[in-house]
Parts: structure tokens; C-alpha cells; sequence
């Protein structure tokens, strides 16, 4: 199932990811796409917030994975772009995405062979004059995604 929406700016983006904070639950894994720059952690700034975390998010980008343990459930926040090249064979991903929390990874095709078999993925794109609009292109892989996505789409139309 695929679902678009798109944001004007920074706290629409932040809403946006906010309501889908209220719905995770423990072993969701949400994969993150977009260039650089593109909103990532932004959006997973608003997603910790609907997981009721108070804690600064910051971008993972050279510390790889961090964990958020202050709300309704951990979020595990991870930029696996430096494994590209290194690989992520000793890293122990899969104690994330099968524990009690929420997984966020960015750049996820680095990863791609260790990634679970269910997901949502969420595209990021930079669009309008000034490229500060974003479209978000969302597609659910396996059942319990089609129903996260079908109620996120709801929460977002009313």
C-alpha cells in the first residue's frame, strides 16, 4: 500500500510524524529515504515526540545508533550511511528490530540484507520554489504496516 502527503514546512513535517508516534509499537521498524538534508531526522524529531520522549533527537550520523529510552517506548535512531563501505555484520541490528522498541534507520539500503521483512518506508523529497516543501511517498510492507499506514492516513485527513 502507497500513500502520499505532502508539508509546507518544518512543524507540518513535525505534526506529520508526530501522529504516526502515537501508533508505533514495539518492533515497528520505520525506514527512512532522502538525500541529505531532505528532513530525516526532523521527521524522526516529531516521531519521538508522539512516543511521548522529551529528550533532544539528534541526527546519528557519527555515533550510528541512538537510543531514546524516556517515553512510551524506546526509539532506537539509527544512520547506517557509514556502512556502506564497513558493513554492519557485527553491529547486532536485529536485537533492535526484534526488541521492545521502535527502530528509525536512515539510509536503510546499506543494510538492506539484514533488514526485517516488514516495514514502512518513508520517502523523503525536497519540492517547491525553494525546496522547502517535502513530499512524503509511504509504503507499507506486510500486514501489520498496511493497518499502521491506513490509520496514520486517517489521523492525517481529519
Amino acid at each position: 500500500m502507497i500513500y502520499t502527503i505532502n508539508t509546507n514546512n518544518e512543524k507540518e513535517t513535525l505534526d506529520l510524524a508526530e501522529k504516526l508516534g502515537n501508533l508505533v509499537q514495539a518492533r515497528d521498524v520505520i525506514l527512512l529515504e532522502g538525500d541529505l538534508g531532505a528532513g530525516k531526522t526532523t521527521f524522526t524529531k516529531g516521531l519521538a515526540t508522539g512516543m511521548g520522549i522529551g529528550q533532544v533527537i539528534k541526527s546519528p550520523t557519527y555515533t550510528i545508533i541512538r537510543e531514546y529510552t524516556k517515553g512510551r517506548l524506546p526509539l532506537y535512531h539509527m544512520d547506517v550511511y557509514r556502512l556502506e563501505e564497513a558493513g554492519s555484520d557485527e553491529m547486532g541490528l536485529e536485537e533492535y528490530f526484534y526488541g521492545d522498541g521502535v527502530s528509525v534507520v536512515e539510509w536503510s539500503k546499506f543494510i538492506a540484507d539484514e533488514l526485517p521483512n516488514n516495514y514502512l518506508l518513508v520517502q523523503i523529497d525536497k519540492t517547491g520554489e525553494y525546496l522547502q516543501n517535502r513530499t512524503f511517498t509511504i509504503e507499507s510492507v506486510g500486514e501489520r504496516y498496511d493497518k499502521l499506514l491506513i490509520d496514520w492516513k486517517n489521523l492525517n485527513e481529519n
